[in-house]
């Protein structure tokens, strides 16, 4: 396995970047709502393919260093901006605000991206690849249209939302009740437009290089920018995990936990792999939230994992 060493950012920085600009096949989707920009990557004689479904605020070229190790991997990538983020189109007048309406939308954007970009370009076995709110919409398309995907791979997936010192119950009736008499396009307390945390602050993260390389991609890029969220998001956001936590995943299924996450909470990970058919859980020792951006020791466990899994099916 050919691994992105992070101490060897700094020297890998023109080849990431070549393969970013170079060979990444880049372009806009159009849908009834907007257009979504994607990329894709297809080596030589790739035995299969990755789709992957990114986390709230993610853009496309987050992935760069992630991309080209799996492209070097021999590995076909495929990765799409949700609604809302990245360069994809954006809702409110306010880009800043995380804004959606229903999590469904998210869900048929995906497959459009899946049936008009990567089916047309990828014929052979697909495995989706889906991090927090893209694991949560990752499992919902995969629940909906089985026949597309031969496994899921869920790295910290939002199955519930850590809400802090506020109960569950009060956080759902609090953003049910602001939607219900407003169009829920405030932010909700504590959230507000981008800002770029110190990583002494961060909640991601062990890797001071990858969250530098994050953030200094953001300040250069405004336009990927993406604030807090708004109660709209929140609502949306509580009725689809209502949802996916009553769901049987009909394909191999595979979560990875972060066992320092503050940003999901991941109590119910091990209840719902019980009720599957054909689920694993694992949870990485003193990892935060952002696995695919930890430091070498976790980071490099989780990709064998992942090509491990993908290569079984």
């Amino acid at each position: 396995m050919f691994y992105s060493n992070e101490a060897l950012l700094h020297k890998n920085d023109d080849a990431i970047a070549h393969f970013w600009h170079q060979d990444m096949t880049s372009g806009f989707l159009e849908t009834k709502h907007g257009k979504l920009f994607y990329a894709y990557h297809l080596p030589y004689r790739a035995d299969y393919a990755l789709v992957i479904s990114s986390g709230r605020i993610e853009a496309a070229q987050k992935y760069q260093e992630l991309l080209w190790e799996l492209a070097r991997n021999n590995i076909a990538v495929f990765i799409v901006d949700h609604q809302g983020q990245g360069r994809s189109y954006r809702h409110l007048g306010d880009a800043q605000k995380g804004y959606v309406g229903d999590f469904e939308d998210y869900k048929s954007d995906l497959h459009e991206f899946i049936t008009q970009v990567v089916n047309r370009q990828w014929p052979g076995k697909k495995v989706l690849l889906g991090h927090s709110m893209g694991g949560a919409i990752a499992l919902d398309y995969a629940c909906t249209h089985p026949e597309q995907f031969a496994g899921l791979f869920l790295s910290a997936p939002m199955l519930q939302i850590n809400t802090g010192s506020t109960a569950p119950w009060l956080a759902k009736l609090w953003a049910s009740s602001v939607c219900t008499f407003t169009k829920g396009e405030g932010y909700v307390p504590g959230h507000g437009p981008y800002k770029a945390v110190p990583f002494s602050d961060n909640e991601l993260t062990h890797s001071e290089e990858r969250y530098r390389r994050f953030r200094a991609l953001y300040q250069q890029s405004p336009e990927l920018q993406l604030g807090g969220v708004t109660y709209k998001w929140l609502n949306a956001a509580f009725k689809a995990i209502a949802k996916l936590r009553k769901s049987l995943c009909p394909v191999p299924l595979f979560i990875a936990a972060a066992q320092q996450d503050s940003v999901v909470d991941t109590s119910p990970y091990q209840n719902f792999v019980h009720a599957q058919q054909q689920a694993a859980l694992k949870t990485y020792a003193g990892a935060r939230h952002e696995l695919l951006c930890e430091q070498d020791s976790i980071r490099k466990a989780l990709l064998r994992d992942l090509l491990n899994f993908c290569e079984q099916l």
